[in-house]
């Protein structure tokens, strides 16, 4: 019962990290508008630099939801 309680709450703490997340990938595409607003002409370029930012900000989520789930089902 204890040990099940302690998975719960560790996988719960392990999804603490999304909220980071979700700020992160607000602060990408925030900074891409502001570029795109000030300088139009290099929208494809920074449009693929926020991609690139998105991808790598978002390999932060799964790899906190793989946590969650390694520590939910295989301990």
């Amino acid at each position: 019962m204890v040990l099940m309680a302690a998975k719960l709450i560790g996988a719960g703490l392990s999804t603490i990290a999304l909220a980071g997340v979700g700020a992160g990938i607000g602060t990408v595409f925030a900074a891409l508008i502001t570029s795109v607003a000030r300088n139009p002409h290099l929208m494809k370029q920074l449009f693929g630099y926020a991609i690139l930012g998105f991808a790598l900000t978002e390999a932060i989520a799964l790899f906190a939801l793989m946590m969650a789930f390694l520590i939910l089902f295989t301990f």
